[in-house]
């Protein structure tokens, strides 16, 4: 892998290890892998989130699916019209709330495809830790309700309101929220931290984990001596906390990951971290700090129990593919084009294999759901009811 970086981008990523280092050393030697991933990601004016590096599409470091095709957020718009419909049949306002907004595309194309279906949105709200993501977005969402002429408004938040009634949109962010590595030594499962020797940072095994912590699989199943993998309590504590405050309407995220049967298999022995740098997957989660980012799949079963443990009406997980279908992508895809001019054509059709194709996002990227109070929004609906949401349940 030949990544070639600037005098700039090398002296940024020394001083955020080096700031590392000294935490961990402040530690005595040990500090938790989700406490390295948040300095990593989120450090102020140093983390990959927080500094100014450009992250999004071609000249970055990834693409999802929103920068792929405005076809993705046309679909997820026929998915959350019938709750916005519903808060204006009910006399409140008509809202949408983004966390994590990329570069704004998944919101313009949203906002595109209402204006085209007739519909005002009231307020599209968006929660971005990143500061330079933040600016593009206002810039691009600007931009397009001048074009649109609408009355929508825009604004960036920095708290989740509480007793939110609307849609709440997710796209790749629970992936980032700092995890926890574990490792399985000896019969019991150990903390796997960070340590830093020889001028590097290695893997160092910490404390036993409380039996309390770990799910069900990893108590019963059986496991290879040094099998590594994720424990997410940061994530899983975000999810309650956003079905706690959503009052009415829905939550819709997507995000690659697997069920906790899928998540915890035996044959799984390194886990599911991984860096990325300018479109180059990276197995070493130490490479080049505050340069890569780094993820890890979601382990959607504990997200879902503890959603339900916050009175939702019900879960819902599908992969992408199936979403996306029962959603009406390929209607909308021939209504922006015309099959027999392969000019126009080839191009959405293109970025439709890549979002539904089992080789590329299709499977792998998941589609989750919950609602809440939605039979007073939208008298005997359920969720299963919502375009995208109708087909089976993977839960």
């Amino acid at each position: 892998m030949d990544i070639t970086l600037t005098s700039l981008e090398m002296e940024h990523s020394k001083l955020l290890s080096s700031k590392i280092a000294t935490e961990i050393t402040s530690l005595s030697g040990w500090m938790p892998f989700s406490r390295y991933m948040e300095m990593a990601l989120y450090e102020p004016g140093m983390g990959y989130y927080s500094a100014g590096a450009h992250k999004l599409g071609a000249g970055g470091d990834f693409t999802t699916a929103p920068e792929l095709s405005p076809l993705f957020g046309a679909a997820v718009a026929s998915t959350i019209l019938p709750i916005l419909e519903g808060l204006k049949a009910q006399g409140l306002p008509s809202q949408i709330l983004e966390f994590g907004a990329g570069t704004g595309k998944l919101a313009e194309s949203i906002l595109n495809r209402l204006n085209e279906l007739g519909f005002t949105l009231d307020s599209y709200d968006i929660s971005e830790i990143s500061p330079d993501l933040a600016q593009r977005q206002q810039a691009r969402l600007n931009q397009l309700t001048t074009e649109l002429n609408c009355s929508t408004k825009c604004s960036w938040l920095s708290a989740l309101p509480k007793n939110f009634k609307g849609v709440i949109l997710a796209n790749e962010v629970i992936d980032a929220i700092p995890c926890d590595a574990i490792i399985y030594q000896s019969g019991f499962w150990y903390w796997h931290g960070v340590s830093f020797m020889d001028n590097q940072f290695i893997w160092k095994s910490g404390k036993p984990v409380e039996q309390a912590l770990l799910p069900e699989s990893l108590l019963t199943g059986s496991f290879s001596e040094g099998y590594i993998t994720e424990l997410h309590a940061q994530a899983n504590a975000w999810i309650s906390q956003i079905a706690n405050q959503l009052d009415i309407g829905l939550f819709l995220t997507f995000d690659y990951g697997f069920p906790e049967s899928e998540y915890y298999h035996s044959q799984r022995l390194g886990g599911t971290l991984m860096a990325h740098h300018r479109h180059h997957a990276i197995q070493d989660p130490f490479h080049l700090p505050g340069l890569c980012d780094l993820t890890t799949h979601v382990e959607w079963s504990q997200i879902a129990r503890n959603a339900l443990m916050e009175n939702v009406d019900d879960v819902f997980l599908t992969n992408q593919a199936a979403f996306l279908l029962d959603a009406g992508i390929g209607d909308i895809a021939l209504e922006i084009g015309d099959p027999s001019n392969p000019e126009t054509f080839l191009p959405i059709s293109n970025s439709l294999q890549k979002l539904l194709s089992e080789a590329e996002m299709g499977e792998l990227f998941k589609a989750f759901a919950f609602s809440k109070n939605l039979n007073a929004l939208l008298p005997g609906y359920v969720l299963e009811d919502l375009p995208g949401l109708r087909g089976r349940n993977r839960l």
